[in-house]
This record gives C-alpha cells, structure tokens and sequence, in this order.
C-alpha cells in the first residue's frame, strides 16, 4: 500500500473517526497505529505524550503517508503545533470536541463537555470553550475512568455502567441538553450515555466532522485518490490478540479484510 492515510491514537478509542474516514473515503488506503501499550495517554503529563505521539508520526512519515490524523484529543490538544512544526511537510489534522456545535443547538444555554483529564485541563480546550461558548454556562469534566474499560473491551456490561452512571451524574446536577465528547473512546459509548442522561440530552462526537476535514484536505492538496481500490493496515504496540478481539467487536464485518499487526517502536 502507498499514498496512504495515516491514523494515529492512544488506543483503540480511534477506530471511531477510522471508521468514518474508510467509510467517506472508500477509494483511500489507510494505516492505524493505536500505542495500546502506553495506553491511557489522558494521565500523562504533555511531554510523555508529545515524546510518545512523535515515535507514532516518525514512524508514519516514514511510510511516505500523504496525510496524517490525530484521531485523539488528548495528543492534540497536548501537542499538535509540536507536530506540525516537526513535520511541516506532512498535513496533520487534529481532534477536538465539537464545542462550536454543541454552543449553536443547545436550547437551555447549558452544555457539557466531557474528556480526559488531561484534554480538560489542557489551556487548549479552555480557549475553544472562550470562543465558541463564552456567553453559555459550560461544565467542562475530565475523567481517566472510562479509557481503561474501553481498552479492556467492557463496552457493555456492569462495570462500564457503573463508572458512566458515576462519570455522568454532575450533568446531570447541571442540566446539560447537549454533552459534546471530548474523547474517540466516548464514541464506542454513546448509546451507554444517551440512556443515563435521557433523550432530551443531544450527544455529538467528532469522527464526521474529522472524516470531512481530512476530505477537505486532500482535495485541497490534489491527493485524493482516483482508484476503486483500497486497503487498510491496523498496528498495535500493544497486545495483537486483546487488539484483534477488541477492534472485531467494534468494527463488526469490515474488520474481517484488513491486516492487523503489532509493531514495536
């Protein structure tokens, strides 16, 4: 495979926005590192995760990708302008919740935000929130409980329900109407969340809007690919057979043509 895109995350939690980048670009090639190995990123402090994250690109640039995304908000918000100044060459686009959005169709003015530590934290978030939902009252809530059970592939279960159940209570102190997920791993648990905070909490994620920006990118650029074919490669450092089970689970049919590898770097 060349000319491919490349997609990066902590672990598993960006298959959600791989998904959508396979699904709106079905002609395109891609390659998937998920560090499984160091994951969870969102407790560690911004330089592990920048001396981490770069180990991931180099090893993608090496590839030759054509464009690279950071399908974790935890390393963008950390470190994408040390990315891209590393690799100016390469386009790079980053992850971040969809605040803007949530601060346009909120009808109570009341919106929540729920990351890692580590994203909710971070000065980079905290000025997303200032342009886009200054005028609104914003609960902006981090937490390194959930990332670990979505490794472990407790999608379902008891366990997974009673962290979110814990996790999600002060929204709903709050009065929230929409809760943007400030985390790809939320994705896998959306349907979790939307039956503890009812159906009059909207809950919106990133992978769409992520998959059209990388479109957007290479159209610009001139690099989409104009063959009906593809192929997609999907590397772990971490443990292949936890990988393997893990990604079938959220992946479903489309998992059964792809490669799965594990590297080291």
């Amino acid at each position: 495979m060349t000319n491919l895109i490349g997609v990066v995350d902590s672990g598993v939690g960006g298959l959600s926005i791989w998904r959508e980048i396979a699904k709106k670009l079905p002609n395109e090639s891609t390659i998937y590192i998920a560090d499984s190995k160091n994951c969870p990123y969102g407790s560690k402090s911004s330089e592990e995760i920048y001396k981490l994250s770069k180990k991931l690109v180099t090893f993608l640039i090496r590839k030759k990708v054509k464009l690279i995304v950071i399908a974790c908000n935890t390393i963008t918000v950390s470190c994408l302008s040390k990315l891209r100044k590393d690799f100016p060459e390469t386009p790079i686009v980053g992850t971040v919740p969809v605040i803007k959005t949530a601060s346009e169709v909120t009808r109570n003015g009341k919106i929540g935000i729920l990351s890692t530590t580590r994203t909710a934290k971070s000065i980079y978030q905290k000025n997303l929130i200032e342009k886009f939902a200054d005028s609104l009252k914003v609960l902006n809530l981090g937490t390194d409980k959930l990332v670990p059970i979505v490794e472990e592939g407790e999608i379902n279960g008891i366990q997974i329900d009673k962290a979110l159940k814990e996790v999600l209570r002060p929204f709903l102190d709050f009065n929230i109407d929409v809760l943007a997920l400030g985390c790809t791993h939320f994705h896998f648990l959306k349907k979790q969340i939307g039956q503890i905070l009812g159906k009059n909490v909207l809950i919106l994620d990133c992978a769409g809007a992520i998959a059209r920006q990388a479109e957007k990118v290479l159209k610009n650029n001139n690099k989409l690919s104009v063959y009906n074919s593809s192929g997609h490669a999907l590397l772990t450092t971490g443990d292949l057979n936890k990988f393997k089970i893990l990604s079938r689970k959220i992946l479903g049919r489309r998992f059964e043509s792809i490669l799965i590898k594990r590297i080291s770097l």
